[in-house]
């Protein structure tokens, strides 16, 4: 019989999850396992510590839902998300940067048309994004998909709001032949992370800012190139430089221009003040 110490415990268990069938399994547990116990070791953790991180794992597995990804905000916040974008993908210098998912993404949003307005009366003063999506020869790219959400004037995402029954602040549009795409929404404001949760009550103990500056998500595809998750932020926007999930790239910073009631990008019309950002997306060929 083994008698199990605190200095072969490690090698025993790695050993044993070393054991499963998928080698990309083995390894990821194996190494898991003693990273896990290089820190307890290095924090000579305590029972009671031990105790907590597993009830806020509990209250983290409890809260989360199909509408809320608690998990996804936990790695978000310790950088570990930005981490991982960074590390799967390291594209061209001319593409554009990716950056992370978040966890209020909502499939299967409706189309909507060239310059159609996926605000659909919510108030907040009128934005139009617009600009081309090429490959890095700066050919056009036809036929992509701009999968784009956003929070609304409080800071609230549709997946947040109880009873809401329809997209809010949610859309997909496709470039045109010439790589041209058009959207309208309003314009987002900086917004508080959810602080009601596990999450919320980790960061509450910190000096940590719980802000995000105000941005736009995108998730693009198209065929023939790698997928894109990205937003666009405020130039000038609050919190740029304090991001509490890191997200936030020079690149990404846009100018949203005012303009005064009259045409608008799509060949439409404005009846009052409004905002235009315009971005030209650069994807990675596969």
């Amino acid at each position: 019989m083994q008698l199990v110490t605190e200095d072969n415990i490690t090698e025993l268990a790695a050993a044993r999850w070393a054991s499963a069938h998928d080698p990309r399994t083995a390894e990821l547990l194996s190494a898991l396992v003693r990273h896990l116990h290089a820190f307890a070791r290095e924090v000579r953790l305590s029972e009671t510590e031990w105790m907590a991180a597993m009830r806020w794992l509990t209250e983290t597995g409890q809260i989360s839902d199909e509408k809320r990804e608690e998990f996804i905000l936990a790695s978000d916040v310790l950088g570990l998300s930005m981490l991982v974008v960074q590390m799967n993908h390291a594209f061209d210098a001319k593409a554009t940067p990716a950056t992370v998912l978040g966890p209020f993404h909502i499939d299967g949003s409706p189309e909507k048309e060239f310059g159609g307005d996926m605000s659909d009366g919510l108030p907040g003063t009128p934005l139009y994004v617009t600009g081309t999506v090429t490959g890095l020869d700066g050919s056009p790219v036809t036929g992509a998909v701009l999968d784009v959400w956003q929070a609304d004037e409080e800071g609230a995402y549709e997946s947040q709001i109880p009873g809401i029954d329809e997209a809010r602040l949610r859309a997909k549009y496709t470039s045109r032949a010439d790589g041209a795409y058009c959207l309208r929404t309003i314009a987002p404001k900086g917004y508080s992370i959810p602080m009601d949760g596990p999450v919320g009550e980790l960061i509450g103990g910190t000096d940590i800012s719980h802000f995000r500056p105000a941005h736009v998500h995108f998730l693009i595809n198209a065929a023939g190139y790698e997928p894109l998750i990205t937003h666009l932020f405020q130039e000038g926007a609050e919190y740029l430089d304090s991001d509490v999930v890191f997200g936030t790239k020079q690149e990404l910073v846009v100018t949203f221009e005012p303009r005064e009631p009259g045409p608008t990008p799509d060949g439409g019309h404005c009846a009052e003040p409004w905002l235009e950002a315009r971005y030209d997306f650069v994807l990675q060929p596969v």
